[in-house]
């Protein structure tokens, strides 16, 4: 990472958490991280609530910065998309679940885009 300037970092949620892998990489590369410009956004559909779109109002990347003690330059949440058809059975069940009970799209012959594009541009081009 020595080479680059910027270093930006994505994480999904699966199952309610961001891969461990991620946390991880954040606590090897700290040191080189606080050198740098950094950025990192999350994608998890909770986002799609316009209550939960904000670093500051969504739930997982306040736990995401809390447990991994990193403080990126630049935040962002992106809502994502819910890809039933793909899913395999089980965890389209659970996603279905999920999504009964915080008032989402439960129609599992769907897929539901909700990314704000303009929104994930504009993010780009702060981080440029």
């Amino acid at each position: 990472m020595a080479q680059y300037s910027k270093i930006v970092i994505g994480a999904s949620i699966r199952y309610g958490k961001h891969n461990p892998l991620v946390y991880e990489f954040v606590k090897v590369n700290r040191d080189e991280l606080q050198k740098k410009s950094t950025a990192f956004f999350t994608v998890n559909v909770v986002a799609r609530k316009k209550e939960k779109n904000q670093p500051n109002t969504n739930p997982y990347m306040k736990k995401f910065l809390e447990l991994s003690g990193w403080q990126p330059d630049k935040l962002a949440v992106f809502a994502g998309r819910i890809d039933y058809p793909s899913y395999r059975f089980l965890d389209r069940l659970i996603i279905r679940f999920i999504m009964l009970i915080t008032k989402g799209p439960t129609d599992t012959s769907q897929t539901y885009e909700f990314t704000d594009w303009n929104k994930v541009a504009n993010f780009a081009k702060e981080v440029l």
